[in-house]
């Protein structure tokens, strides 16, 4: 078969029906430049713009750079820039797949072994834009950083030398001057990504006059995205390409939901106007409650419910949704006690609740429950117990299954070895790995290892694993009631077992 290319889209190839193929022209000017060449700013954002050049509405094309020594972009360069997306999901309750080629990225750059070439970007007034995904430990101070590394090592390193090589080729135009939009899910990405910039301006003892022009005339902006991206589909790809009728080495797939929150001026929203070409896109002035929505349903859904389907034996988020009794129990959650804990607008709590219990629905998504469990107690401190706080707060009272949820968490670690940095747990015959920071583990093994398995050893383990402020932030002790109800529910997993605890609870 032949590889997907520029030659073969403008060839006379007969593309499946239902394939969505671009209509504009290849030779838009670059008007982005986005550190990162990972699935989910492919599946993202590049398609966003994508979307933008079909209506005409944009007119610029992507130049990706690598952030990393390692990546994609030799392959994204082969394939000119192109690769098919596949967005599938339920939509009202229908299974839905949507295949597009993306042709919004103009090319990739690897500054490891093309420095002077991304240099020369900084030079183009056409590029106004930065993107970025590095992760989340992407956006730190590395004080070992310097400017004549080419490259930098860190991200903002890269992106500090590639604003000062601007700032010197235009000579301080103020006009000359960025919008950075981080994607990395951190809490007031763009703020920080701001002061790490300045914090190396300052480290590099660059001029005073650069540093009044990234404060004055660049512009940092808070970003919020949500859409799980499955990536590249081992599992099936040789049934994609043949229905495909082409190769391609950088086929993605990703769910139909997705969600750009950008905290930013209408100004901006007016030259990158997603919005109209009907996609999720919100400008705002202040992010927060989209946060919080996120965090508290989704998210926290998901942690709130994992510990207690993993133990009960499943395996997959879908596999959670479809069970009887624990896809009650997650809906449950949300509905009851979740939602009412966000003093938020209803409905639009209401809505984007309905579009997480659709979305943990999704057939085409292999979400794997060991994988949530991941650093689930900074996960727990973050998404459910603002959650516990605030409708204690609101109602008086202790919600029943979010306080069930805490107890299932302390009883995924129960019997848990360390070894190296990772605990190793049985779950009735199969062996797990639990992985969190070490200095939990260690905490929680060496809290089990004391446990008296009678219904006052499992209220002494509640309120020692609640004690440590380290964890959650604050001692849980001081909450009337939560202790008590904990270990009830710890010595009722320990004895009964889970299945039949979580059976009991859900009505």
């Amino acid at each position: 078969m032949a590889k997907l290319s520029q030659k073969l889209l403008q060839s006379d190839f007969s593309f499946p029906a239902g394939l969505s193929l671009p209509a504009y022209s290849p030779e838009l000017p670059e008007k982005v430049i986005q550190f990162g060449e990972g699935n989910f700013l492919r599946a993202f954002v590049d398609w966003m713009f994508h979307r933008l050049n079909q209506q005409g509405l944009f007119n610029g094309r992507i130049v990706v750079v690598q952030p990393i020594a390692e990546g994609l972009v030799g392959k994204l360069n082969d394939q000119d820039g192109l690769y098919t997306l596949l967005l599938r999901g339920l939509q009202d309750g229908r299974a839905v797949e949507q295949k597009e080629v993306i042709r919004s990225i103009s090319r990739g750059i690897n500054p490891y072994t093309q420095w002077q070439e991304y240099l020369r970007c900084a030079g183009n007034p056409d590029i106004e834009f930065v993107i970025s995904n590095t992760t989340e430990a992407g956006i730190t101070f590395d004080a070992s950083d310097r400017l004549e590394n080419t490259p930098p090592v860190s991200f903002p390193g890269k992106l500090t030398a590639y604003l000062y090589h601007r700032f010197q080729h235009f000579q301080g135009d103020p006009s000359k001057g960025m919008v950075m939009i981080p994607c990395e899910l951190i809490d007031r990405n763009g703020d920080t990504l701001k002061k790490v910039v300045l914090k190396l301006a300052a480290a590099w003892r660059l001029p005073s006059a650069f540093t009044e022009w990234v404060e004055k005339h660049n512009l940092f902006l808070n970003s919020l995205v949500d859409r799980v991206v499955t990536g590249y589909p081992r599992g099936e790809i040789q049934d994609i390409l043949a229905r495909l009728g082409y190769e391609d080495d950088l086929v993605n797939t990703g769910e139909l939901f997705h969600l750009w929150v950008i905290e930013g001026p209408q100004s901006v929203g007016e030259r990158l106007p997603f919005t109209k070409v009907g996609l999720n896109v919100v400008w705002t002035d202040d992010m927060t409650p989209y946060r919080t929505r996120k965090v508290r349903i989704l998210n926290g859904a998901h942690t709130a419910s994992v510990p207690a389907a993993f133990l009960y034996g499943l395996e997959t988020v879908g596999e959670m949704m479809d069970h009887a009794v624990l896809g009650r129990y997650v809906r449950q959650i949300v509905a009851d006690e979740i939602v009412p804990s966000i003093d938020l607008d209803k409905t639009m709590l209401t809505e984007f609740a309905a579009s997480v219990i659709e979305r943990f629905q999704n057939p085409y998504i292999q979400h794997y429950l060991i994988s949530i469990l991941l650093n689930s107690s900074s996960k727990f401190k973050a998404r459910v117990l603002p959650s516990i706080l605030e409708y204690r707060r609101l109602t008086g009272k202790l919600p029943v299954k979010l306080t069930f949820s805490l107890a299932a968490l302390l009883a995924a670690y129960k019997n848990g070895v360390v070894e190296g940095t990772q605990m190793k747990v049985m779950r009735g015959k199969d062996e797990f790995t639990m992985k969190d920071d070490l200095w939990v583990l260690e905490f929680f093994a060496a809290l089990w290892a004391g446990f008296e398995s009678t219904a006052a050893g499992a209220l002494e383990t509640a309120q020692k694993a609640l004690a440590n402020a380290d964890i959650w932030g604050q001692d849980l002790n001081e909450i009337p009631g939560l202790a008590a109800k904990t270990g009830d529910y710890l010595w009722q997993i320990v004895n009964d077992g889970m299945q039949a605890t979580v059976d009991r609870l859900v009505k």
